[in-house]
C-alpha cells in the first residue's frame, strides 16, 4: 500500500462531511460531532491493541486477519478524526517525513542508578 490508498480515502471522507447522504457512516460521524469521533478512535485503538495481543499469543491466520481489519477501521476513524479538525493525511506524512529525515534519530534513555 502506498499513501495514495489514504489520499483516496481522504477524499470520500472529505466529501462526506459536506454531504447528508442517507445511509453513511461517515456523514452520521460528522453529524454526531467531534466527541463520538474520538469515541471511536479510542475504541478502535483498544481493539487494535487486544487484536495484537491476540496474534501474539495464538499467532493463526484469523488473528492476523483481525488485526489487520482493526488497524484499518483504526486509520479510518482517525483520517475522519483528523477531516473533522481540519487536518489532512499530508500533514501527518509530512511529520513522518521529517522525523525519517533527522540525522542520529536515536532515543536517548536516562541512565538511573539503582544502587540509589
Amino acid at each position: 500500500m502506498n499513501d495514495s490508498v489514504l489520499k483516496m480515502v481522504e477524499e470520500v471522507i472529505e466529501s462526506r462531511k459536506h454531504e447528508d447522504a442517507e445511509g453513511s457512516y461517515t456523514c452520521y460521524l460528522f453529524k454526531s460531532g467531534l466527541d463520538k469521533i474520538l469515541k471511536k478512535v479510542g475504541e478502535e485503538c483498544t481493539e487494535t491493541v487486544i487484536a495484537a495481543k491476540n496474534l501474539k499469543n495464538v499467532g493463526g491466520d484469523k488473528e492476523k486477519e483481525e488485526l489487520i481489519g482493526e488497524v484499518a477501521d483504526l486509520f479510518y476513524h482517525l483520517q475522519v478524526m483528523l477531516a473533522d479538525l481540519g487536518l489532512s493525511i499530508d500533514d501527518v506524512l509530512s511529520e513522518h517525513e521529517k522525523r525519517n529525515l533527522k540525522v542520529n534519530n536515536k532515543k536517548q534513555f536516562k541512565v538511573v542508578d539503582k544502587n540509589t
